[in-house]
């Protein structure tokens, strides 16, 4: 049976890779969007069904995402010179909410039930990951791969090494499954990955900056971890094991990218800060 399980999840993550990578090296920049914005739609019907909302609560949650999401278009066209302040603002918002709010949310098991604040949470959340992955991309495909493949490798690597090792629990009241064993596979992994990747192109420059960079990769596992331990918290407050069943062995969309909500914006901010610095 967990073979079986196993066998679904690789199955369905090998094919979401292929369509992600073509999606990413080959759509033009408004295909891409297109794709994002149906992406952030997916994740906000997951959203208000962990949030419990009503019918007519998710039709308008939905409704007001697009409306939100095409006023930043909006202003990107029109008024260009305030797009990077606008996208810093965003990012600012979902730094407020990861480095702070979330941590000190899940330390006092806060149980929220207002709908009001659990669509603005939503936003927060989805709106910068959309954005983020739109603001990366242009930067060249392969700076947003190289940020995503760094979220990946951590749950990867913390998956294997919590089933082979795992012993003590991480989070127990918010997600049993998850164990400090899972979290040091995934600093070691992600150690691997950012070896690999300065010899695989030659990161000569940076070798004094090298311990500087291990740094940031594993407070960027501390992040990733942050957002996968958020969205479990969710689902047990909803009385739910997965946000959706849109994708076989993983369940829903939000499962697939609770990392990398916690990750994706403030990679973005730190692009956008050294630009406008």
């Amino acid at each position: 049976m967990v073979e079986q399980v196993i066998k679904q999840r690789a199955i369905t993550a090998i094919l979401l890779l292929v369509l992600f990578l073509s999606a990413l090296f080959l759509l033009p920049a408004l295909g891409w969007s297109v794709l994002v914005l149906i992406m952030v739609m997916q994740g906000a019907l997951e959203w208000a069904r962990l949030s419990r909302l009503s019918n007519q609560g998710i039709h308008a949650y939905l409704w007001l995402t697009i409306f939100m999401m095409g006023l930043i278009v909006w202003f990107d066209i029109y008024y260009p010179i305030l797009q990077e302040p606008l996208h810093f603002l965003i990012y600012g918002m979902s730094a407020l909410l990861w480095l702070i709010i979330v941590p000190l949310w899940l330390y006092a098991a806060w149980q929220v039930h207002i709908p009001f604040l659990l669509m603005l949470v939503g936003w927060i959340i989805l709106i910068p990951t959309g954005l983020a992955m739109i603001d990366l991309r242009e930067q060249g495909p392969w700076w947003l791969l190289a940020v995503m493949g760094l979220v990946w490798v951590a749950d990867t690597s913390a998956y294997f090494s919590g089933r082979k090792f795992g012993k003590h629990k991480l989070a127990p009241n918010v997600s049993p499954g998850k164990t400090w064993e899972g979290v040091l596979g995934a600093l070691i992994g992600v150690t691997v990955y950012v070896l690999l990747i300065a010899w695989k192109m030659d990161f000569s420059v940076i070798n004094g900056a090298m311990p500087g960079v291990l740094m940031a990769a594993w407070g960027w596992v501390g992040l990733a971890v942050i957002g996968d331990l958020f969205e479990s918290a969710m689902k047990r407050q909803a009385g739910v094991k997965d946000s959706g069943a849109l994708l076989p062995g993983h369940g829903g969309l939000l499962d697939r990218i609770d990392a990398l909500t916690s990750t994706l914006p403030l990679a973005a901010m730190l692009m956008l800060y050294q630009r406008l610095a």
